[in-house]
């Protein structure tokens, strides 16, 4: 009997670490198995992403000029540190916020309105809906080539009708103007970047229940007492998100500028990316260039940074 035993407990100790070893096998399988499904879509990342950005901040240490056969070598914060007395660039950052926050206010203010609009029912509302994607559809190349034209007093009306009302003493091209040169690109921004707004505004005033408003006629509210307590609260996520990536998009965008103005009269126009642009493509000084696009990185990261805080303060104070 004790054999037998022995014999029995042999077999079931020697099943034991076979079972152990299935297990972590079952749960080391259980814990990979989702990467391995991302795994395409992260490969692509770090591809497309991941890899060009670390290259590019590597290009900020490093003294990268084409002309110069000689270049190449670590040059730590040089610079960083030229950026500091560079007044082009200090122009250019303050350029960079009249020309993000001027065009993103009219975008979305005007967005809001022609959403709002849209979401009632009137004869053509298809038509105008689809009308609406037109600035949207066109290529910013050609964007901003006829808006240039536009203002062109030769070619373009613009000019002619400000001065019939009264706007100019005579008609003249803003875009020879340093003080109002950067109100032209700015212009065509709202143009091109209204119909963001009034779309994904569209989406998110047509999920609303139709409930809430006629509860609140019922109550006797007005129509602004029902567009602040229903229609803003229900927005306000999306308007956070929208703010926050047109912010990003304005600030990044260079193409109306570099069209229209090329960044004068007298780097009147000039923002920071147009600026990278400047310094990498016609001085061929991709280390410095670099150098801008880092700085114009942790600017934005910081701001995305800050209004995501600011949104979930604003969520745990509510709740």
């Amino acid at each position: 009997m004790d054999a037998g035993k022995s014999v029995n407990t042999g077999t079931q100790t020697g099943k034991l670490p076979v079972e152990r070893r299935g297990g972590f096998s079952r749960k080391f399988s259980g814990i990979i198995e989702p990467y391995l499904y991302v795994s395409p879509a992260l490969v692509l990342i770090i591809a497309v992403m991941l890899m060009p950005l670390i290259l590019g901040l590597s290009y900020a240490f490093r003294d990268i000029r084409i002309l110069n056969p000689f270049s190449g070598g670590f040059v730590g914060t040089a610079h960083f540190e030229a950026l500091i007395s560079d007044q082009a660039f200090l122009d250019a950052l303050a350029n960079t916020a009249w020309w993000t926050f001027g065009s993103l206010l009219f975008q979305f203010g005007l967005g809001l309105v022609l959403a709002l609009l849209l979401n009632r029912q009137f004869l053509g509302r298809r038509l105008v809906q689809a009308l609406v994607f037109l600035p949207w559809a066109v290529p910013t190349f050609l964007s901003g080539l006829n808006w240039a034209w536009m203002f062109n007093p030769v070619v373009g009306p613009l000019p002619h009708w400000m001065t019939s009302l009264g706007l100019m003493a005579e008609p003249f091209n803003i875009l020879s103007d340093p003080d109002l040169a950067m109100w032209g690109p700015i212009i065509a921004n709202i143009w091109f970047g209204i119909p963001f707004f009034a779309i994904t505004l569209l989406a998110a005033l047509q999920s609303i229940p139709k409930e809430l408003y006629e509860a609140a006629s019922i109550d006797g509210a007005t129509t602004r007492q029902q567009f602040i307590s229903i229609t803003l609260p229900f927005l306000a996520p999306t308007i956070a998100i929208t703010l926050m990536l047109r912010t990003i998009w304005i600030a990044n965008f260079a193409d109306l500028i570099v069209v229209m103005t090329n960044g004068g009269p007298a780097d009147s126009t000039q923002i920071v990316a147009s600026y990278i642009f400047t310094q990498a493509f016609r001085r061929l000084d991709f280390g410095y260039a670099s150098a801008i696009a880092a700085v114009l990185l942790v600017l934005l990261l910081a701001y995305a940074l800050s209004v995501i805080a600011l949104r979930r303060a604003m969520t745990h104070t509510d709740s």
